[in-house]
């Protein structure tokens, strides 16, 4: 077979896109496209059609056709499968088959085309392998991202490390002077007396020197260091000026070191003081899920017939209140291990919120497609055909972008309230929106003024210090229905509540926000319903209050 050319048109013959597998001008397919509509014989089922020099083989698509141009000598029976292969590429890719679709996706489109056919001749590939050549993903390149994340993780820990080294030496360098400074101003008051006591002086120069000696003790010095550093914890560069202190910066490297200080005592500090070495706030695991997929969520033991959805979320609160925008993906996975039950079909069940025609649903090609006003249920369109064993199938996606309020799962409200004296008062509090999810894992990241630290007064749950961002992160290991709120306040330096924004938002979430959820797994000849397990986690790609 020679496919000459294979192209997307309107019914009246403009081409939408079209890809040239052998040499022919656009004069040339513009004019065979053009004729092709008035070849087409009225009230007919044939999918092809002949003229003098070549052949149309062409399929319906909604208000297009999709066509491929041969020559008369090609098998025209390789010809419609490879036909069969083009449709349910656009399918896949494509949203829906209208001209502005197909255009946004050209260029993806063409791609997928010169992977079926190669110089005019088809190549033994299927729908899952142009999917994977598409992606263009590389276990080289994931490879070489992770070496350079850990070289730079390297990187930050011999930061660390040697600014606690400059920070002792500064330290070792203020005893030094202090005891130089004391041993000084001793011995000049007794050589004044010397002066005045004539030839009696000899007897007394002994004397201050034993004296001297506990001058430079660590007690004596203590209380001077400890009223140095003090300032550095209330924020006191923040009423002067914006830039950051030496000081300032030594304390945002070491982390730990910092909370020695007075103000950071409180009993509510959940960081251990004496072990500043564990203290590299932020980096612990109360900081982030401990499992980049599922983090605490409970694993669910699968069963012969195993269903897995996976909701990602990516959002944008407004600090005034109201939802700035709003992206959710969603797809569900089947699995089956047992032959015997690979001819099912499944019922989902109703929505528990109305996400109306906004909420987009896409199915697998071999799926049948949803009936208006009926129930959802995914089965093949072929009833004798039965599932994959042993291989993941996804059977459904679906998709919902706006900006009503209701669906946000988890709503935050952070009040900043400077006050007279240079500071600033923050309260903070969540609340569980969608009680069909239960949230794991929860980090509520709060931005802090340059070179100052929190006094937190109330809290739920656990936060510490994140030195790499200079922020609060807040831990909740559980949000739900149960105990689905809480709050912290905390006062800091600093009178911009500018400065406590973008909060960021991570966790990991057990159920889904749409409902869209198994209801019954049935045999598709005897009815009988059959048992399942069914695993459904939500993932956040961004979650922030703006």
């Amino acid at each position: 077979m020679v496919v000459l050319a294979a192209s997307i048109c309107t019914k009246g013959g403009k081409a939408v896109i079209s890809r040239q597998f052998r040499e022919m001008s656009r004069a040339r397919i513009e004019s065979l496209l053009a004729s092709f509509p008035k070849l087409i014989p009225t009230n007919t089922q044939h999918t092809s059609v002949e003229t003098p020099d070549v052949r149309y083989v062409y399929q319906p698509l909604e208000d297009l056709y999709i066509v491929l141009i041969t020559n008369k000598a090609s098998n025209i029976l390789q010809d419609i499968e490879t036909l069969h292969l083009f449709a349910r590429v656009v399918s896949d890719m494509c949203r829906s088959a209208d001209q502005r679709e197909i255009l946004k996706n050209s260029f993806e489109l063409l791609g997928a085309f010169d992977e079926i056919v190669s110089l005019g001749y088809r190549e033994m590939v299927n729908l899952m392998q142009i999917r994977s050549v598409l992606e263009m993903e590389s276990h080289e390149e994931k490879i070489q991202e992770i070496i350079a994340r850990n070289k730079e993780a390297e990187a930050k820990e011999e930061l660390k490390r040697r600014a606690k080294q400059l920070e002792m030496q500064r330290r070792e360098q203020q005893k030094r002077a202090a005891a130089g400074m004391g041993g000084g101003g001793n011995s000049g008051g007794f050589g004044s007396g010397m002066g005045s006591g004539g030839g009696s002086s000899g007897g007394y120069a002994p004397v201050p020197q034993r004296f001297d000696a506990p001058s430079p003790a660590p007690r004596t010095a203590s209380p001077a260091q400890s009223s140095l550093r003090a300032p550095a914890f209330k924020g006191s560069g923040m009423k002067l000026g914006s830039k950051k202190t030496k000081q300032a910066e030594l304390l945002d490297a070491l982390g730990g070191e910092a909370l020695v200080s007075e103000d950071m005592s409180q009993p509510a500090t959940p960081v251990p003081t004496t072990s500043p070495e564990l203290g590299a706030m932020g980096g612990g695991p109360a900081s982030r899920p401990k499992d980049a997929g599922r983090g605490s969520v409970p694993a669910v033991t699968p069963e012969s017939i195993h269903i897995v959805t996976k909701e990602t979320i990516n959002l944008s609160l407004s600090r005034e209140g109201g939802l700035e925008s709003m992206d959710l993906k969603g797809d569900m996975n089947l699995q089956v291990s047992d032959p015997a039950l690979a001819r099912i079909k499944i019922a989902l069940l109703p929505p528990t919120n109305d996400f109306g025609h906004e909420l987009q649903f896409k199915q697998h090609p071999n799926v049948g497609k949803f009936v208006a006003n009926k129930e959802r249920v995914i089965a093949l369109k072929d009833p004798s055909r039965q599932f994959p064993v042993n291989q993941s199938l996804a059977v459904l996606k679906w998709r919902y972008t706006g900006k009503d309020e209701s669906y946000v799962p988890l709503s935050i409200n952070c009040w900043p309230t400077p006050s007279n004296d240079g500071t600033c008062d923050v309260n903070i509090e969540y609340e569980l929106e969608n009680e069909t999810v239960s949230l794991y894992d929860l980090v509520i990241s709060i931005p802090l003024p340059a070179g100052s630290y929190p006094t937190v007064t109330s809290h739920t749950g656990d936060w510490q210090l994140n030195p790499s961002s200079h922020s609060l992160d807040w831990t909740i290991p559980l949000v739900n229905a149960d105990d689905r709120s809480g709050t912290m306040e905390f006062s800091v330096g600093g009178d911009d509540v500018g400065a406590f924004f973008p909060v960021k938002v991570q966790f990991v979430g057990q159920g889904n926000t749409v409902g869209v959820r198994v209801g019954s797994i049935t045999m598709v000849e005897s009815g009988e319903e059959v048992g399942y397990s069914e695993d459904a986690v939500v993932a956040v790609e961004k979650y922030e209050v703006v």
